[in-house]
């Protein structure tokens, strides 16, 4: 397995794909965030994907590893990312990694017509 990865600034997306005889077969999409509550930065991860043929393989752990090694070079306080509440295999692997599932904390999203809707009564830019 062979990781490569997509220099960014911090405030880019960054993108970490496994690469298996030049085949990607899985990628990382994260971004660098800031804890208040730590009061130091943190990475999020947005999106992990492996293709179906490559999973059980280690390639998830191999992407998550390398964030999480990251995270730990730049001093960071964490690494954070969600998840579905069904998607079960996802959350025994992250279990195992030593991941904690969050019970005091929900994730929020405004989308389409909210979205608008509180964009559009923002005060004007002056």
């Amino acid at each position: 397995m062979r990781l490569h990865l997509r220099p960014a600034t911090p405030s880019d997306a960054t993108t970490i794909a496994t690469l298996v005889r030049d085949e990607v077969v899985g990628f990382a999409l994260y971004f660098r965030n800031l804890s208040t509550l730590l009061g130091r930065p943190g990475l999020y991860l947005e999106d992990l994907y492996v293709r179906p043929a490559w999973r059980g393989r280690g390639v998830g752990r191999a992407l998550l590893a390398s964030l999480a090694q990251e995270a730990v070079a730049r001093g960071y306080g964490r690494l954070d990312w969600a998840v579905q509440r069904a998607n079960t295999s996802a959350r025994a692997v992250y279990r195992h990694l030593g991941a904690r599932e969050l019970d005091d904390w929900l994730l929020c999203r405004l989308e389409g017509t909210a979205l608008a809707q509180l964009a559009a009564a923002a005060p004007a830019a002056p």
